[in-house]
């Protein structure tokens, strides 16, 4: 089946379950350009449950739908893939955080959004890569447990006296951009300002000229007077910025940074969820209720300090 005949069916199927369809910016150009709502993980989490649909298909990974289902415990929340995962969010467990707090009593605990429900339960607030910086500022504790990108607290660490320990943890995709990488696409692109992710390592965000989280990468290209960009992040977010930027070029500093969970979504795949209704995502009661207050505690301060549009 064609692409056109497999979107009108899937008009037909939203319209019939009364389904809104959140897309992630890293998800395959097709799946992208069936979007109610494109853009961040917790961005579209927020979105949706503010809308009136009873049923949200969330084509991401299992955290981001896992936190659609935290927020919308009333909506049925699908994801097409079940087997979408994120590896940096497995990299971290309740128990390992668990084992962490009572070695580190006296600091408080702040999880990236990318990490499970079990996770963000044993946490005392969640944060964004564009706000963590803030979060971590306004708590009183000096000490940080973070989880469980270094590299994001390696970057939030720049910023902050407090004093931070980090999980050993990372996004294998933006792990694999390396300076080198930087460099050559620098060279090749001598006009071109550099964007790059905070989960990237310390020596690529020295080589940046802004560190971004996705949804702030899309908002400075617009903004940006330039016609010249160099992306460090997941190479799906290139087809968003190319369609929302006529006349300006993009360019990935790395062919190879592909998060190859985020592509097993297809149009196929979000027709079949919606015929099938699956598959579902639940998260336990008291596990959800647990990580909803971390969740609601970042959105309250986000809410008076920063912009939830800014999450990843």
């Amino acid at each position: 089946m064609t692409s056109a005949p497999l979107v009108k069916k899937i008009e037909e199927l939203k319209k019939k379950r009364n389904a809104v369809i959140l897309v992630h910016n890293y998800q395959p150009a097709e799946v992208q350009d069936i979007a109610d709502f494109l853009g961040d993980s917790l961005d579209l989490s927020v979105t949706a449950s503010r809308t009136q649909a009873d049923v949200i298909l969330f084509c991401g990974v299992h955290f981001m739908a896992e936190t659609a289902a935290i927020l919308s415990p009333s909506k049925t929340v699908l994801i097409p893939e079940e087997n979408a995962g994120c590896p940096m969010a497995n990299m971290i467990d309740a128990g390992s955080l668990s084992k962490l707090k009572k070695e580190h009593p006296r600091a408080a605990v702040v999880a990236y959004v990318n990490t499970t429900a079990a996770v963000k339960a044993e946490s005392d607030v969640c944060c964004t890569s564009a706000n963590a910086v803030k979060i971590i500022r306004s708590l009183d504790a000096q000490e940080i447990i973070f989880v469980p990108d270094k590299y994001l607290g390696s970057y939030v660490r720049r910023f902050t006296e407090k004093k931070m320990i980090l999980w050993d943890g990372f996004c294998p995709v933006h792990a694999r951009i390396l300076a080198e990488h930087v460099m050559k696409a620098k060279k090749e692109h001598p006009d071109a300002e550099v964007f790059v992710h905070p989960e990237c390592r310390p020596e690529v965000i020295d080589l940046a000229d802004q560190v971004l989280s996705t949804t702030g990468i899309c908002r400075q290209a617009l903004e940006a007077r330039g016609k010249e960009f160099i992306i460090g992040t997941e190479t799906g977010i290139l087809h968003r910025l190319k369609k929302d930027n006529q006349g300006k070029r993009f360019y990935p500093v790395f062919e190879g940074a592909v998060c190859e969970n985020m592509k097993k979504n297809s149009l196929e795949k979000v027709l079949w969820a919606l015929e099938e209704m699956k598959h579902i995502v639940k998260v336990e009661k008291e596990t959800g209720k647990k990580a909803g207050k971390a969740l609601s505690r970042m959105l309250e301060y986000s809410d008076k300090n920063t912009e939830v549009s800014n999450a990843v």
